[in-house]
């Protein structure tokens, strides 16, 4: 059985960081691109960052190019996102997605999902 399991949100202060963790199950890690996305509050759901299968080639929103770090451990069969300096705006529910091999930040790209972890960034 295919499953997505996110952790690690939180609440955190402007500048702080915070690492979520997308935990995969019932098929092979590395064989699929992986994004996260996020909704906040009456916002559409958005891309924030993908990691290609194969070679790991990863991708970035604009507004979080610089700060967020997605990366891939096939081990563990989990996929991180580290979020440095971190906004108010970044404020959102985070989601996990297995997307296929060219699958970039679309979400319609996408089709299995995780259920989601909060992150929520204020002082």
């Amino acid at each position: 059985q295919v499953q997505l399991v996110e952790s690690g949100g939180g609440l955190v202060q402007p500048g702080g960081s915070l690492r979520l963790s997308c935990a995969a199950s019932g098929f092979t890690l590395n064989y699929y691109a992986i994004g996260w996305f996020r909704q906040a509050p009456g916002k559409e759901r958005e891309g924030v960052s993908c990691i290609s299968s194969g070679d790991g080639s990863t991708y970035y929103a604009d507004s979080v190019k610089g700060r967020f770090t997605i990366s891939r451990d096939n081990a563990k069969k989990t996929v991180f996102l580290h979020m440095d300096s971190l906004k108010p705006d970044d404020t959102a529910v985070y989601y996990c997605a297995i997307g296929s091999q060219g699958s970039r930040l679309g979400i319609y790209e996408y089709n299995y999902w995780g259920q989601g972890t909060q992150v929520t960034v204020s002082s």
